[in-house]
């Protein structure tokens, strides 16, 4: 069964809020960074970097492209069993540009994304030791738990997915995927360490809901209040920090601008295409450049 598809790069308008007739739309060539999945292992592997130098760990250069190699062939993958699903359940109404993108193109990105995932296979045996790939299985589990609840015909319990939603079992597997490398290879960690793995896993929980709530049909203002809460904890952190731990402190306040980067987003959503408003909702995860800019918390 085919779908429709429309231009891929033209953000189509089937959106559920009104949009100002003079929304402004990024360019392109951003626009294609979030469409062809690039957007989720950028952030994976600047946050992964940024970690490593909170805690003052090297990470080989491997680590990046692991990471980068793995991430987008899960997000890949994630977006053609979506696009699969509503094919065969005859709900293309579910389906938004990027899936459009991802089913348009699925003979290059399916083997690409296999290509990939055989790349971040081949790392992870050839670079890691027995121990860390005994650490990273429960990842792997989790990871499966997840593709398994969401993909598969029986899905979840209710239960379940009331306890955990997707959004949230999102945000916890990418944080933890992303602090991972770090964590595996410190000694001893205080508690600011920790403090920013959940502050990050909090972000990426409500970016991930923002996402979930712009693309709905019921508009809640859920976002809006859990982002301004995140912003004000993690400034707070950020200051408890800011003497005992400078690079946490940092870590910390790059979290709090993206979470009032989002709030911003949330409040200002009907001046922006669904495209790019989406594009953006990722964009806004990458503080963690901006961190030589902090005053204390150069790089290196």
């Amino acid at each position: 069964m085919a779908i429709p598809l429309a231009n891929p790069l033209t953000p189509r308008e089937e959106t559920r809020e009104s949009v100002q007739p003079s929304a402004w739309r990024a360019p392109r060539g951003l626009h294609l960074w979030h469409l062809a999945s690039l957007d989720a292992p950028t952030v994976a592997v600047v946050w992964a970097l940024a970690f490593a130098w909170m805690a003052d760990v090297h990470l080989g250069t491997w680590i990046p492209l692991l990471l980068a190699c793995g991430t987008w062939a899960v997000y890949v993958s994630d977006r053609l069993l979506d696009a699969y699903r509503a094919i065969r359940l005859s709900k293309l109404d579910t389906l938004r540009e990027r899936h459009y993108f991802h089913w348009l193109h699925r003979r290059l990105l399916l083997p690409a994304a296999c290509a990939a995932a055989a790349i971040a296979a081949a790392l992870v045996m050839r670079c890691t030791s027995f121990a860390v790939r005994n650490r990273d299985s429960v990842l792997a589990a989790a990871a499966l738990v997840y593709f398994s609840g969401v993909h598969s015909p029986a899905r979840l319990p209710n239960w379940l997915r009331r306890l955990v939603s997707k959004e949230l079992m999102v945000g916890l597997l990418f944080a933890a995927g992303c602090a991972a490398p770090t964590l595996s290879r410190l000694h001893s960690a205080d508690w600011q360490v920790f403090a920013c793995l959940g502050l990050f896993a909090a972000l990426a929980w409500i970016n991930c809901s923002a996402i979930e709530n712009w693309e709905s049909s019921h508009q809640e203002a859920a976002v809006l209040r859990h982002a301004s809460a995140l912003c004000v904890v993690a400034f707070a952190v950020s200051g408890a920090s800011a003497f005992t731990n400078p690079r946490a402190s940092a870590l910390a306040c790059a979290v709090g601008i993206s979470a009032l980067l989002l709030s911003l987003l949330d409040r200002r959503r009907g001046r922006l295409s669904p495209l790019t408003l989406r594009t953006v909702a990722d964009l806004v995860l990458l503080t963690p450049l901006i961190i030589p800019m902090i005053p204390g918390a150069r790089l290196g």
